[in-house]
């Protein structure tokens, strides 16, 4: 029985439909349809849902969707987007190296982000060992 009630309309749905049935059997071909059941459709998928006020009114579900988006103030089409912020860059490679030549010349270098090649580098540069 849970299911058999999630199927029944509520009173509002039905009196627009009957409303949206009317209209189209006094119709003329190709006329489009007015601005007030327009304005009635797009109220009750605010409340109801697009895809249900548009089967249950015979609408286009795109063309609801886009006028539903259109009372909220939105432009039709557009969705957030998703913007990816870099990861910020972790310094985890610190160290301070002290290198002394034993005849008292001293030379402190501090290291952030480095390589090991390149210490290897530095440190045969100053005791010229290449």
């Amino acid at each position: 029985m849970v299911g058999r009630k999630s199927r029944e309309l509520p009173s509002v749905l039905s009196q627009a439909r009957e409303r949206f049935r009317e209209w189209r059997q006094k119709r003329q071909p190709k006329t489009r349809i007015p601005e007030p059941l327009w304005t009635l459709a797009v109220q009750l998928a605010g409340v109801h849902g697009v895809c249900r006020t548009a089967s249950v009114l015979g609408l286009d579900y795109y063309a609801l969707k886009k006028r539903l988006a259109a009372a909220d103030g939105r432009p039709p089409g557009t969705v957030p987007t998703f913007v990816e912020f870099p990861a910020p860059q972790a310094v985890g490679k610190q160290c301070t190296l002290e290198l002394a030549d034993g005849v008292g010349a001293t030379l402190r270098v501090q290291l952030v982000g480095y390589d090991a090649a390149e210490i290897a580098a530095l440190s045969s540069r100053l005791w010229n060992t290449e």
